[in-house]
């Protein structure tokens, strides 16, 4: 299959957002996480175009899109999403981490959506997604030490696994398991990330919001999510969502959609197959 094609769709605030489409058939919107970018999911991707066009967003701050602005906040990042539907007529939607927060939002008291699949979606409750860390990790990225703050965010967005490990040897396992690249792309984006989960602690208490969510939904997690406070928040969100189904993959971590995409992929395909609407366009 031939790389994705770039295209460009321009938000409500006149913001240019950069999309990368692959395949033919019904419109996929995919949305990735805070420290994705869009290519990161182009195996993804590329699994579902086997039966739909796949439209992944290239989010604010990232690539040829526009910077995150001023005014950032998730309502910036639900336009967004809304510009890439109002071009592509996409009626089904996917998101990761805090792009699965994303497309939760977006679906929120919005029709326009047949099915909404979601993977560990960075949505919190009662704080099951702790955002104390920001504070230091912002101080640390304004005076430059950005893998300072990089080792903050991983160990204060996962208390219960990284947090305990000790900042010095958390800096060896970090460079020894992650490639520069990966390391240089997370360290670029620690400045959006830091943004992002503030808007993850601002919807913490949002969760009767989900109720308005019409379509379809499927809630995804992995193995590391078994027994945390953010299994028992996901739990509560599928509790809340009108329509929702969950899945559990013990064998997948965080980052399965980027880097074991192929069971993901699957169960993504098997949803939308089943809970799309008929007669749904696939050229726009």
């Amino acid at each position: 299959m031939s790389d994705p094609a770039i295209q460009v769709v321009t938000s409500a605030d006149g913001t240019p957002i950069e999309v990368l489409r692959v395949g033919n058939g019904p419109h996929v919107i995919v949305v990735p996480g805070a420290l994705a970018i869009a290519s990161d999911f182009t195996a993804f991707a590329k699994r579902l175009a086997a039966r739909y066009t796949v439209h992944i967003v290239q989010r604010r701050g990232r690539g040829g899109s526009g910077p995150q602005g001023d005014r950032y906040g998730i309502a910036r990042e639900c336009e967004d999403i809304e510009a890439v539907r109002a071009r592509t007529g996409a009626r089904l939607l996917f998101g990761h981490s805090f792009g699965g927060l994303v497309a939760l939002r977006a679906a929120c008291a919005n029709p326009a959506f047949d099915a909404v699949a979601v993977y560990e979606p960075g949505v919190s409750v009662d704080g099951s997604i702790p955002v104390d860390w920001i504070d230091r990790a912002h101080r640390e990225t304004t005076e430059g030490a950005d893998f300072e703050a990089f080792i903050t965010f991983v160990r204060g967005s996962n208390p219960e696994q990284s947090g305990r490990i000790p900042r010095w040897l958390l800096r060896i396992i970090l460079r020894h398991n992650i490639s520069r690249a990966q390391i240089r792309q997370n360290l670029a984006l620690m400045p959006q990330a830091i943004r992002e989960h503030i808007e993850v602690g601002r919807f913490d208490a949002h969760l009767p919001d989900y109720s308005e969510i019409a379509a379809t939904t499927l809630i995804m997690r992995g193995k590391g999510r078994a027994t945390s406070r953010q299994a028992v928040a996901l739990a509560r969100l599928a509790g809340t969502i009108p329509r929702s189904e969950s899945a559990t993959f013990p064998a997948l971590d965080h980052f399965a959609p980027e880097k074991s995409p192929d069971d993901i992929a699957a169960a993504v395909l098997r949803f939308f197959t089943t809970h799309a609407q008929p007669g749904l366009s696939t050229m726009k």
